[in-house]
């Protein structure tokens, strides 16, 4: 009973004492210990040195970038590799047969000689220095944007100019804090990556498309690969000759689980994050961009829906197009009514209220930043219409038709055939795999036609009149549907069997089929009109726009002495720390942070593409064969959430209790806290973690894979309570 009361009181405990200043950051490692004091006082054991250090192994060691842009890390000292199931998806397919599927059924290496070569690379960090001084040097305060950024290009050539070439190095500058700031990363390529193991999609992918972005969630989100190397240890490419990669550093894992309250880090790779845009962005992005770009894609969904309910085969080839829609409609739909829900717009206008007063009352300040606020709002007022406009016509000419993706593409290839015939052939290639195989893999031209009159006919109504061609506008009078009847009937945009033709063409030939296309001339028409009319002014605007929010990050930075600033996600190396907890999501509900194995049997579906169970998951279930796995409570854990600010970019990532063990993967956050990424509140903002004990129970109990658990190092398991007596099930409901 004091177990469950202390459980209660952390989950619902308000935001005053919950929220720590750290919460929602994402933190250069380098520069971790400006918050190791703020770690340590929520609960970290371990230093600041041990998760960032160049001289010594550290936890930075041990984390890795993927080549597809997800996070792992080691977790043997023979380069054994975690990360999460949507991570290795690719991979796994690239290597599956109908005779070996291993998304369907699974893999376990049982040998070395059986792990596969699959298409992936790691990068390793070796070091991240701040060069701001060297690399804005002689760079006037007061330059033009365009003035300054021609400086700076100028001073990074120079500076990486001293590294000579070297095969698997990488050398990088990145910008920080809006271009206030500078970092050099230095990186090293592993290019010999390897398949090890998986489970079955029914595990790795459970609850699918429906489950993403929620919770509760009870996904096995994990696959296993291995790094090898040269046998000095050093990178190589393939070869069979090649010996498991040695890292510096790999993660213990701790069996001891969490518990409400209990501190976690995640170190990884997020992608992007806008945590200091203004009220005047933050209004725009919740009351018009979310909702234009969410109109356009409930439109294609909806003639989606359609087809995939009425005919099985329809379902098949268009799930995967209806999934990856549907992953950010739902994500605009929940960050524009988080913005909403939490008065992200008023919580930014007071911010900045506080901060012009602070400027006023500084003469300095006063004379360089007191009209920043002043010119981005104009800025931002000016550029609204070009901004949604350029919102609706990304999605309907690059992103919801299949049609118009293949314009696009055949665009590009096109301007490269006038231009520039020695990279055509090379170019052509490239853009016919993409197209053939991945765009147009599972085509349907029927839904394609339906949708492409639909957001045509829609396009024309919302983008803005002296934004549309005027053959383009004269060309629909007699309604979208007979422009589709037209395109889909005679262009080679809308036929697999044409394109396959013209990639098999000739440059000069090539450059005359398109310049003859229907299809092709109506959509070029269009899309090089609003170029000049949208894209071009708004590339403008948004150079001085940079510059703008540059100043304005300057200022905060000298304006809030007592803050500590991170910079925002751009692909670089991060960590986030929090705690272990639920959430209440709306009036009366109550979330818990753990989910459980009988949790995945009450949402079981026989045959369910997205909620059925393998017969041996159910088995080991019904037998409460959990094995040293199990909670203290006798159950077994599936999911858990912390408050940890991820992002895309962070799926794989470690994440570590307090001592700096492995006790769980990021792996996706919940729908109520998207908007975490400009506007983060603790209260709501949660990451969903796979817990590492049922990873390793899917890998002995499930897999049988024990020459893979023999390599980990994992932490005898210390008990806090005396564990629940295991009694024989009644059935698939219950502990």
């Amino acid at each position: 009973m004091k177990n469950l009361f202390y459980s209660l009181i952390i989950l619902l405990l308000p935001l005053t004492l919950m929220a720590q200043k750290g919460e929602g950051g994402m933190w250069l490692p380098n520069e971790i210990k400006k918050v190791e004091a703020d770690m340590k006082q929520m609960g970290m054991k371990i230093s600041a040195e041990d998760i960032w250090h160049t001289s010594k192994p550290a936890v930075k060691d041990a984390v890795v970038q993927l080549g597809n842009g997800c996070t792992a890390e080691f977790v043997s000292e023979k380069g054994l590799l975690f990360t999460n199931h949507h991570c290795g998806y690719a991979a796994i397919a690239s290597v599956s047969s109908v005779e070996h599927n291993y998304l369907k059924d699974g893999f376990w290496a049982k040998s070395f000689d059986e792990e596969i070569p699959v298409n992936l690379s790691v990068h390793l960090i070796n070091n991240i220095t701040d060069v701001t001084d060297i690399i804005l040097k002689n760079v006037p305060e007061d330059a033009s944007a365009r003035e300054r950024q021609s400086l700076i290009d100028k001073n990074i050539h120079k500076f990486l100019s001293k590294f000579a070439k070297k095969k698997f190095k990488r050398y990088q500058i990145k910008p920080f804090f809006k271009g206030n700031k500078y970092y050099f990363i230095e990186s090293t390529e592993y290019p010999d990556v390897r398949l090890v193991g998986t489970p079955p999609e029914s595990i790795g992918k459970f609850g699918g498309d429906t489950d993403n972005w929620m919770w509760p969630r009870h996904t096995g989100d994990f696959s296993i690969f291995r790094v090898y190397a040269a046998p000095d240890n050093s990178p190589a490419e393939y070869a069979e000759s090649n010996v498991p990669y040695k890292p510096a550093k790999y993660l213990e894992i701790s069996l001891n689980g969490v518990e409400p309250g209990d501190f976690t880090i995640v170190m990884g790779f997020p992608g992007r994050t806008n945590a200091y845009l203004t009220s005047y962005a933050v209004k725009q992005i919740q009351d018009l961009r979310d909702p234009a770009r969410v109109a356009v894609r409930e439109k294609t969904l909806d003639v989606l829906r359609k087809y995939m309910e009425k005919d099985p085969k329809a379902e098949l080839q268009l799930s995967t197009k209806f999934a990856s829609l549907a992953n950010y409609w739902k994500f605009w739909i929940g960050e524009s009514k988080g913005l909403k829900k939490f008065n992200a717009v008023k919580a930014k206008e007071d911010y900045e209220a506080e901060l012009q007063r602070r400027i006023e009352k500084n003469p300095e300040w006063k004379e360089k930043y007191r009209d920043v606020l002043a010119k981005l709002k104009k800025l931002y007022e000016k550029t609204e219409k070009l901004q949604v406009a350029a919102d609706i016509h990304r999605e309907i000419f690059y992103r919801n038709i299949d049609a118009t993706i293949s314009y696009a593409l055949l665009n590009s290839l096109y301007r490269v055939a006038k231009a520039d015939k020695k990279r055509f052939d090379k170019t052509k290639a490239e853009i016919e795999d993409y197209l053939l195989n991945r765009v147009l893999k599972n085509y349907h031209k029927d839904a394609d036609k339906e949708i492409f009159a639909a957001l045509m006919d829609h396009y024309l109504q919302v983008i803005p009149q002296d934004y549309i061609a005027p053959e383009f506008k004269a060309e629909f009078e007699n309604g979208a549907e007979n422009v589709a009847e037209k395109l889909y009937g005679e262009s080679v945009l809308a036929d697999k069997e044409k394109l396959k033709e013209l990639f098999g063409k000739k440059r000069k030939k090539f450059i005359k089929i398109l310049e003859k296309d229907y299809g092709f001339n109506l959509l070029k028409t269009q899309d090089e009109y609003f170029k000049d009319k949208v894209m071009r002014p708004l590339s403008a605007f948004n150079e001085e726009m940079k510059e703008l929010m540059r100043k304005y990050m300057k200022i905060q930075m000298l304006a809030y002495p007592e803050k500590v600033f991170y910079p925002d996600a751009n692909f670089t190396m991060r960590v986030s720390y929090g705690r272990v907890q639920g959430y209440r999501p709306r009036d009366a509900v109550v979330y818990k942070p753990f989910t459980h194995l009988y949790g995945v049997m009450e949402k079981y579906i026989p045959g369910d593409d997205e909620f059925d169970v393998p017969p041996k998951l159910i088995e080991l279930y019904e037998k409460r064969d959990y094995g040293r796995y199990r909670n203290t409570d006798g159950t077994m854990v599936v999911n858990f959430l912390a408050t940890n600010h991820i992002t895309g970019g962070n799926s794989g990532s470690p994440v570590l209790n307090a001592d700096g063990q492995l006790i769980g993967l990021a792996f996706d956050g919940v729908w109520e806290g998207v908007m975490e990424d400009i506007y983060y509140r603790p209260e709501i903002a949660r990451s969903i973690m796979v817990d590492i004990r049922y990873v390793l129970f899917i890998i002995d109990k499930y897999g049988g894979a024990q020459r893979l658990l023999d390599e980990l190092s994992v932490k005898k398991r210390i008990l806090k309570h005396k564990p629940v007596e295991l009694r024989k099930a009644p059935g698939l409901m219950g502990n």
